[in-house]
């Protein structure tokens, strides 16, 4: 299966990195860094030339399932200060060359969509197939090769990419099955740093990326007795649909967990409150997990 593949090439791009290394890969044309290897260095240029050799074999496999899935130049560079800082930038901030998808160019508004919808499918693939989700992973695939026959635009299918892969999960993986798949897929990611308010700096990179236009958040709500927090978030303009009276918010709860690993959501529910969606997102370590991948739709 594609996950096992995808697990595989990303392992050996990091067991060549190294964390002081000299040498980093971007894309030729525009000098932004390629997914998977964003965040990493090599220590000389042969092992930076494998890994180039392998994120070009990673994203190759993506477009098994993808052919418009972005094309890369990627090369090998070297800092010209030996002395340079440690510190890499963070790879969130990074931005993506153009892509060439079936002749046409994705513009610079929209290819963070992409690129952010195929690195959380990407994580996603890889942990179901790690985990043993076969089934789980297939009928993903399936669902959405179905529909990439029939959509052509670029942002429409990564989003259906999402909401496919949200609503198998929720209905082939039990509440507890799906937390530790997010709780995997979200450690794949490029790593963050901790954040005072997670939830913020979440929505925040979501709105950057493009999947909803504007959010507002209510202060955090407590139960005396129990120690449960919660807090309500609205949504202007969420890019994803809702399928079967459930709203996906994989994408969300992937980016509280890459997070805050420590203090995961245990339940979201979603209500449509007629100028967007408004999402009560709960804290509590003493009860099963609900919603996670995609949140039962109430009344409002």
């Amino acid at each position: 299966m594609i996950g096992g593949t995808l697990a595989e090439l990303r392992g050996r791009i990091d067991a060549l990195a190294s964390a002081d290394g000299a040498y980093y890969l971007v894309c030729g044309r525009t000098g932004d860094r390629p997914v998977p290897a964003a965040g990493s260095r090599f220590a000389d240029r042969e092992s930076a030339r494998t890994a180039a050799r392998t994120v070009e074999r990673y994203r190759a496999e993506l477009r098994r399932y993808d052919p418009r899935y972005p094309y890369y130049d990627v090369i090998v560079c070297q800092d010209a200060d030996a002395e340079r800082t440690a510190a890499a930038p963070d790879p969130d901030a990074w931005t993506l060359s153009a892509p060439v998808l079936d002749a046409t160019t994705v513009q610079p508004s929209n290819r963070d969509l992409v690129e952010f919808c195929h690195r959380v499918a990407a994580a996603v693939f890889e942990t179901l197939s790690d985990a043993g989700h076969d089934a789980a992973e297939r009928a993903a695939m399936g669902a959405y090769a179905d529909i990439a026959e029939t959509v052509r635009d670029p942002d429409t299918l990564c989003l259906c990419l999402l909401e496919r892969i949200a609503a198998t999960l929720d209905r082939r993986l039990a509440p507890s099955a799906q937390a530790a798949v997010l709780t995997d897929a979200a450690a794949r990611l490029a790593p963050v740093d901790v954040a005072d308010d997670p939830l913020s700096d979440t929505l925040s990179s979501l709105r950057r990326c493009g999947l909803v236009e504007a959010y507002r958040q209510s202060p955090w709500a407590a139960d005396l007795d129990t120690g449960a927090r919660s807090v309500d978030v609205h949504l202007s303009e969420y890019a994803l649909s809702p399928r079967r009276g459930r709203l996906p918010v994989l994408p969300l709860v992937v980016g509280l967990y890459r997070r805050r690993p420590d203090r995961p959501p245990s339940s979201l529910r979603a209500a449509d409150d007629g100028d967007g969606w408004r999402i009560r997102l709960a804290l509590d370590t003493d009860v099963e997990p609900n919603g996670l991948v995609s949140a039962p739709i109430s009344d409002a």
